[in-house]
């Protein structure tokens, strides 16, 4: 158990069993998507994707799906990367009913935002601005 190898992989088994149980409460209805790309301590270009949804209980309910690199900023580039994480859970763009974004011009812009790409495919995918990332930016600055 004190293997970094044995860790990784106990690390890896755990998280798939917890996206496939929570592709199992989501039971194929729509969900909305929580985006927020960022830059790591080593300047790299991350991307975490939340899924937004109300279980089969009624609650509303936030799940990480996933942490991924993306080699730029592009609204393609992430696109593209969302598609690709969707995909791996067997969910695709149409079931989105939700978009939450910061400000950034490619996410938010209304001519080639991401947002826009997400609506061309998922005509109930409306767009809302996220509060959340301010308290973020908040929280880095104060801890500076």
């Amino acid at each position: 158990m004190t293997s970094p190898d044995i860790q990784k992989e106990i690390v890896t088994t755990c998280k798939i069993e917890t996206i496939k149980a929570i592709i199992e409460d989501l039971n194929g209805d729509y969900f909305s998507l929580l985006v927020n790309e960022f830059f790591d301590v080593s300047r790299k270009e991350k991307m975490a994707i939340v899924l937004r949804y109300v279980d089969r209980k009624g609650f509303v309910m936030e799940a990480f799906i996933g942490l991924v690199h993306v080699p730029d900023t592009s609204v393609l580039s992430l696109k593209k990367a969302i598609v690709n994480v969707l995909a791996h859970h067997s969910l695709s763009l149409s079931s989105v009913s939700g978009q939450y974004y910061d400000r950034a011009s490619n996410m938010q812009g209304d001519i080639n935002g991401l947002k826009m790409l997400i609506k061309q495919e998922s005509r109930s995918a409306h767009s809302i601005h996220c509060f959340a990332h301010q308290l973020q930016l908040t929280l880095v600055a104060v801890s500076k």
